[in-house]
């Protein structure tokens, strides 16, 4: 019973791999059915029963985000090509959706994004991927490497979660002015705080760009800091990479405790290797690293 249905999820996740693989292209029914090796005709009520979302819906919500990181964080593409990617047929459709989505015109959301409705949106999608999309972790997954000390420039986030889409849009308007680019200056995030604490207001956490010496702080609130080298309990995640916090549970609930090793006064931080948009969220990559004496 169980192989059975772990293969039956298998066959579903499939779809969902297939659908994020090619947002830029036709998906219809038939084809994303044929990708899992279900009946056309029944498919969509057993995605539907699955996912609680149609497949529809989940290719639409799929495109959208896909498209609203990208107005809110490339500034070279324009809302037309947008549009465009999203299966949009024109301009004006696009932008017709996405205001009854999010409350704003795309022009308007990416000059100044509104953030708490972009989260709410998006909670369907969130849900239908997390359902069966769980990575069980092993001792195996994690290695202990000798990391190097790493100078960075830190742009603070503090309060709020829900704010934090405006301050990653701040941090990489500013890394994009000082010349850093992902390719040559590494990206971290050192979590000062609980993913999703007792009180928003107690949230937490540092955008960091590698650098190899000063910067200009270019009227943004930057400032330059140090992630210590030394040991560190590293593990790899692949995909929805949005929220690293079981593999975090992980680390501390199961991984540290049969260890032997303590950890280093130094907070827990990750490096994001692979980003989306530019790679579909499951092909994202990010690794933690727990820092040990």
């Amino acid at each position: 019973m169980k192989a059975a249905l772990d293969t039956y999820h298998a066959r579903m996740l499939r779809a969902l791999d297939h659908i994020d693989r090619h947002l830029d292209k036709a998906l219809d029914l038939e084809t994303v059915s044929g990708v899992a090796a279900f009946s056309k005709f029944h498919f969509h009520r057993q995605f539907t029963a699955m996912f609680g979302i149609s497949v529809h819906r989940y290719v639409q919500l799929a495109r959208m985000k896909r498209a609203s990181h990208r107005l809110a964080y490339r500034e070279g593409q324009s809302v037309t090509d947008i549009a465009l990617d999203a299966g949009y047929e024109a301009p004006d459709a696009f932008a017709r959706a996405f205001r009854q989505r999010f409350g704003q015109s795309p022009s308007s959301f990416r000059k100044s994004p509104d953030w708490a409705p972009w989260l709410s949106a998006f909670e369907p999608l969130d849900t239908a991927r997390s359902k069966f999309m769980h990575r069980t972790f092993t001792q195996e997954d994690v290695v202990i490497r000798e990391v190097p000390k790493q100078l960075v420039a830190i742009m603070e986030h503090r309060g709020d979660p829900a704010g934090l889409g405006g301050t990653i849009q701040r941090f990489i308007a500013w890394r994009r002015r000082a010349g850093l680019h992902p390719s040559r200056s590494p990206t971290f995030n050192i979590w000062r705080s609980e993913r999703r604490p007792a009180a928003p207001a107690d949230y937490g956490i540092d955008l960091c760009a590698g650098i190899e010496g000063p910067v200009a702080a270019d009227g943004e609130a930057v400032r330059i800091g140090e992630i210590p080298g030394g040991r560190c309990a590293v593990l790899r995640q692949v995909g929805q990479t949005d929220n690293l916090e079981p593999a975090a549970l992980f680390l501390y609930r199961d991984w540290l405790p049969g260890s032997g090793e303590d950890v280093r006064d130094f907070p827990l931080y990750c490096q994001r290797l692979r980003f989306f948009p530019e790679v579909p969220e499951h092909e994202a990559v990010a690794e933690l690293f727990l820092p040990l004496k």
